[in-house]
């Protein structure tokens, strides 16, 4: 089974500089004891099997022709794996001409061989007294004379090597990725899904983290794995030092690095290790990366270059890998850190708000309405309301909250939302639609004792109708207050609270609204008693509260009681629209992050979750407008273009 992610690693092994049969065993045992890991690809540094810092000794035959022999006893002891190795070392032509080369070994073969196009000769860089640019090569084939049968191979900037197993690797060496236009850019559009970088770059201050941003940005550019290797200890330290800095970055994301100095100080490295220096292994999500390529596929209309293709043989001996990432995160919308979950949820709210000061500024209208249940939604909505409206001056008098107690309120509710207006000094309405609902009731003849869909939808759509009754009355725009995550399962009214004037929380998922109302509580809360009433409402179990209390007074109907988690439906969601998973991968994925959660509701759940995205999408067809505020969103304007009618979902 193909499971759409591909297992790499980046290696730097200590150095023996120029001291070719040393760093060969290095590399050799490092490849071996990451083809016990599963690894598919490991990438090592650039010039490896010499050592970047050779300077002059680059001129030797016996240094070059050692390097190629080095090479062969590579591929021969490498020959019954199945993992792809990338080396670095210096191959010279039949003209002379010297090249700064990355090899690539699979099943006892040499596959291809890329040069480095450009060559930096500036500041601590000096590779052209040595090096020649690919650009300069006399042919797309390099005779190999100091490997076993002088075999020609591939030799160009411009080979992929496409794996049987989805992987479609490309390759820049060190400089090449720190120009204007990286090779990398063409290759990815000649399909390349994974870049691979053999580097020697030296640290100084800063460039650690700017090293970080360019592998991270060319990743997310390329929509592409990227995995960096460049060298560490045994580099001569004349007048550099080497950190061995890996990095795997996964569409834009950092996936893994090797630890900085400070890190790495004092820390002793067992000998169960798999080297000696520094390596990071990762899983590439190829899947996502060629999903993201077909929806943003501004690249389809651009001219696709030249390639050399390298199909790679030896299927007899490839494993059937099973990759999955060790870990996954449960919460794919909710940033892990703290203080990035802080600060993103107060981008958030400053988003909602300017498109509602948008709507405010264009209508002309300085007045809204909407409903207050003392539940995370409306408390959202009602932040941003007050938001936008301190932005534009605007008193927030005229904010005007509504509560609508019906046949499921109760006092707990009631009152957080009494006190959730009182703190935030906007005008409280209460209109009670106990009596319109039973009147509505008697007179379509629905018992009032049946607590059937037709019970709970007549109180939907009687608020509903108080609110837009209402902002007719004192001209206002009615907000919506419905989060995405309702929207995507359907789990509201039609024509009820499915519908207003402008909704400001429909690309919020619910995972998160509780995260927006606490950060904002610890950011922004002028008094003690808002601090304490928000918490509280974080603290309160998800309900529409249309049903009647249990015996106590306490609230009966749970939603997640009835549909499943809302945890568990964000992660199908997110992995569904915004990776274009497949079924059977967002199970997979979220038995992974949710270990605590047993298969069977798992699999209960995420059947619940297709059957209504599927049936509810005639809701979606017609919802008001609201601000985007992520990646994911499911407007039918934008970012969702779907029938209504569709009989299945793949």
């Amino acid at each position: 089974m193909n499971t759409g992610f591909y297992r790499v690693a980046a290696s730097s092994p200590e150095i023996y500089l120029g001291d070719c049969v040393n760093n060969a065993d290095n590399i050799i045992h490092i490849a071996e004891s990451l083809a016990k890991k599963d690894v598919q690809l490991v990438v090592f540094p650039e010039l490896c099997i010499t050592g970047y810092s050779c300077a002059d000794m680059f001129l030797r035959k016996e240094l070059l022709a050692q390097a190629q022999q080095e090479l062969d006893r590579i591929k021969t002891a490498l020959q019954d794996l199945s993992i792809l190795v990338c080396v670095g070392l210096p191959i010279e032509d039949e003209a002379g001409r010297l090249f700064n080369c990355a090899a690539y070994v699979h099943s006892g073969e040499i596959v291809g061989i890329v040069p480095k196009t450009y060559i930096p000769n500036y500041g601590e860089f000096y590779e052209k007294r040595w090096f020649t640019s690919a650009d300069k090569r006399l042919s797309d084939e390099i005779t190999l004379n100091y490997v076993a049968n002088r075999p020609t191979v591939p030799f160009s900037p411009n080979i992929i090597i496409k794996d049987l197993r989805g992987a479609i690797v490309g390759t820049e060496i060190c400089e090449d990725l720190w120009v204007s236009a990286p090779p990398s850019g063409e290759l990815c559009k000649a399909g390349a899904n994974i870049i691979i970088n053999p580097s020697a770059s030296n640290d100084v201050i800063g460039k650690r983290e700017y090293r970080r941003s360019l592998v991270a940005m060319q990743s997310g550019r390329c929509r592409a794995g990227y995995v960096y290797a460049s060298s560490g200890a045994g580099e001569s330290s004349t007048d550099l030092v080497f950190s061995g800095h890996c990095i795997i970055a996964d569409n834009g994301r950092i996936a893994g690095e090797t630890s900085d100095y400070s890190k790495r100080m004092n820390k002793k490295v067992s000998e169960d290790d798999v080297m000696s220096s520094g390596f990071v292994i990762s899983e590439i999500d190829i899947d996502r990366c060629m999903n993201d390529r077909h929806r943003y596929n501004s690249d389809s209309w651009a001219d696709v270059p030249d390639v050399i293709k390298v199909i790679l043989n030896g299927e007899n001996r490839m494993k059937d890998y099973q990759i999955w990432p060790k870990k996954v995160n449960p919460y794919p919308f909710v940033p892990s850190d703290k203080n990035n979950r802080k600060n993103r949820c107060m981008e958030i709210l400053s988003l909602q708000a300017k498109g509602l000061e948008q709507r405010l500024i264009s209508t002309g209208i300085k007045k809204v309405v909407l409903g207050i249940s003392g539940g995370l939604d409306s408390t959202l909505a009602l932040l941003v309301c007050c938001d936008a409206f301190d932005a534009l001056g605007i008193s927030r008098k005229n904010i005007y909250g509504i509560t609508m107690p019906g046949f499921g309120t109760t006092s707990t509710t009631k009152t957080i939302a009494d006190r959730l207006m009182e703190e935030f000094g906007v005008t409280a309405v209460e209109v009670n639609i106990e009596a319109a609902c039973r009147q509505h009731m008697k007179d379509i003849g629905h018992p009032d004792d049946v607590f059937d869909v037709t019970y709970e939808n007549i109180q939907a759509r009687e608020r509903t109708q108080v609110l837009f009754d209402y902002a007719n009355m004192v001209g206002g725009l009615v907000i919506g207050t419905g989060d995405m995550s309702e929207l995507a399962l359907g789990w509201c009214t039609y024509n009820g609270d499915h519908m207003s004037n402008y909704a400001v929380n429909c690309s919020v998922p619910k995972t998160l609204v509780k995260y927006i109302v606490q950060a904002y509580a610890s950011e922004c809360a002028s008094t003690d008693e808002m601090k304490n009433v928000l918490c509280e409402i974080a603290d309160l179990p998800i309900s529409p509260e249309l049903l009647p209390p249990d015996k106590d007074g306490n609230i009966a109907q749970k939603t997640e009681e009835s549909i499943g988690k809302y945890d568990l439906h964000d992660f199908f969601l997110y992995h569904f629209l915004r990776n274009g998973e497949s079924r059977e991968r967002i199970l997979k994925l979220a038995e992974i992050a949710f270990a605590n959660v047993s298969k069977g509701e798992i699999e209960k759940t995420l059947e619940t979750f297709f059957t209504r995205f599927r049936q509810q999408q005639f809701k979606r067809s017609c919802i008001p407008d609201g601000p985007k505020v992520g990646t994911v969103s499911l407007s039918p304007r934008g970012d969702l273009r779907m029938p209504s009618d569709m009989v299945e979902l793949y």
